[in-house]
């Protein structure tokens, strides 16, 4: 008899989108993004994806030693899957993004497959109040000329940098050109079968969060990576429980988290991360499916084990 499905939750603890000024919930230090990662892990995540921000503004901030404290909490107090960026900041180079992953050595790091237009200065308008730190309304605005910038040159350095590490990749795919790139990796054996695929939906500069485009977007997937892969999505805004509900019912997994959407309903801010990933888990049970425990997506991943990581 075949195992059941089982839905593998990621958690995004605090990203580098939102600013601090959005939402006091937004863990900024290293300990609410630690306390954040094992809430959400106790609600169901198997698998929190983080970034690290300057403690004093809020910042993004890509430095290795700016995780250290924060993962060595969450591998003490949890067994969840960690998963390091190496996209970091739209307004940060390659070098600089890879740096976390290449040193750590986690299970799983995240990898962007394009550069694209990354707007987040409609951000703007949409927060009412006073910005509380002066970088804040430059960074979004620097969105409206700005890009991320990921070449292809770029996507080699970091998979070449990781080599060695044993780190799979959640491939983050914004539109469908980037599953044809990823595609092309694939079949220069820099990225290794199974892959963790994670579409992207509602970025302005990518997809959209259409019911179409998340159609779509499997649909090319599954003719491009056949058998090779693993599907999991994440609507960033307004669309993150509805393009999760999707992508469960249509066989897949999901991602939420405040790094994707400060908030938990219409209006109300979500009060932490743990808040979403207990939302989206009655979603998945409502469906009749099981949710993965974090030793379940080693599994089905493929994941060397949080034994073999450096922190």
């Amino acid at each position: 008899m075949a195992k059941p499905r089982k839905v593998i939750i990621t958690c995004a603890i605090t990203g580098s989108i939102h600013t601090p000024s959005m939402s006091p919930h937004l863990p900024i230090t290293a300990q609410e993004i630690a306390d954040a990662a094992i809430g959400a892990a106790e609600a169901g995540a198997a698998v929190v994806h983080l970034h690290a921000r300057n403690p004093q503004d809020g910042r993004p901030d890509q430095t290795p030693e700016a995780f250290a404290p924060f993962l060595k909490v969450i591998k003490q107090r949890s067994n969840v899957v960690v998963n390091i960026t190496t996209g970091g900041a739209p307004t940060m180079m390659v070098e600089e993004r890879v740096r976390p992953a290449a040193t750590f050595k986690p299970e799983v790091a995240s990898l962007n497959m394009g550069t694209m237009n990354f707007g987040l200065y409609p951000m703007i308008p949409r927060y009412k109040g006073k910005f509380k730190y002066d970088w804040e309304e430059p960074y979004l605005e620097g969105s409206r000329k700005g890009m991320f910038k990921n070449t292809l040159a770029d996507i080699e350095y970091i998979l070449t940098t990781c080599a060695e590490n044993g780190t799979r990749f959640e491939v983050e795919c914004y539109d469908i050109g980037h599953l044809y790139t990823l595609r092309h990796f694939l079949d220069r054996g820099l990225i290794k079968a199974p892959v963790f695929v994670q579409s992207v939906f509602g970025i302005l500069g990518g997809i959209g969060g259409h019911p179409e485009d998340v159609i779509m977007m499997k649909r090319t997937a599954d003719r491009l990576l056949g058998d090779n892969y693993h599907w999991s999505v994440l609507g960033a805004g307004a669309n993150q429980m509805k393009v999760a509900a999707m992508a469960a019912a249509m066989g897949g997994n999901v991602r939420v988290g405040m790094e994707d959407s400060l908030w938990i309903g219409s209006g109300q801010l979500a009060e932490s991360n743990a808040q979403q990933v207990t939302k989206v888990r009655k979603i998945i049970e409502g469906l009749g499916l099981d949710v993965a425990s974090p030793d379940e997506a080693r599994e089905i991943l493929e994941l060397k084990g949080g034994d073999k990581v450096n922190f």
